[in-house]
């Protein structure tokens, strides 16, 4: 059955003008918008994807602002639920906040701080070339984290950002199947 022979419907001219839009184009794509071009498949959702950065409203919750006062941090770039994967292999929900100074995990039942990172103490962060939410953030002097996350492009920007900002050091950006 060629195309002449498909039953046509009212909407048909419309729909294929849709599908001619909705093609990729790969000329007017730039590195900014694609951080990841040509080493890992994207998902199309994660593509062009506006970045909000305190997801969980870090001011309107005082047990994490009281958290934040005490380290002495005073930016947060990045706020999150993720999931952390333990060494066991069970998964366990987690705040994920990234500031100006270092990586926090804090239990989101508890409301307790679980891990602090120092910015400077992560290595580099290593992403798997598959579409999938895992990251690791490697961390030499201590255990390295395991977690997931929907918004991980985010999350790699931000910290390869606020390492760069806090010691000039450009976090390494590592792409295996493999942790």
């Amino acid at each position: 059955m060629n195309d002449s022979d498909a039953p046509k419907f009212d909407n048909d001219e419309r729909q294929e003008d849709i599908r001619m839009r909705l093609r990729p184009s790969d000329s007017n794509v730039t590195e900014d918008q694609e951080p990841f071009m040509g080493v890992k498949v994207r998902r199309k959702a994660s593509r062009r994807h506006e970045y909000k950065g305190d997801y969980m409203d870090i001011p309107s919750r005082p047990y994490l602002m009281k958290i934040l006062q005490k380290q002495g941090d005073k930016q947060v770039f990045f706020a999150d639920k993720v999931l952390k994967f333990t060494s066991t292999g069970k998964m366990k929900r987690r705040i994920l906040m990234v500031t100006d100074f270092a990586v926090y995990l804090v239990d989101p039942d508890t409301g307790t701080l679980k891990r602090r990172i120092a910015l400077a103490a992560v290595d580099k962060i290593c992403l798997s070339e598959l579409s999938d939410n895992f990251f690791a953030i490697i961390v030499p002097t201590e255990y390295d984290l395991l977690m997931a996350s929907t918004r991980k492009t985010e999350i790699v920007t931000v910290l390869v950002d606020a390492t760069k900002n806090a010691s000039e050091y450009e976090l390494e950006v590592d792409f295996s199947n493999r942790y």
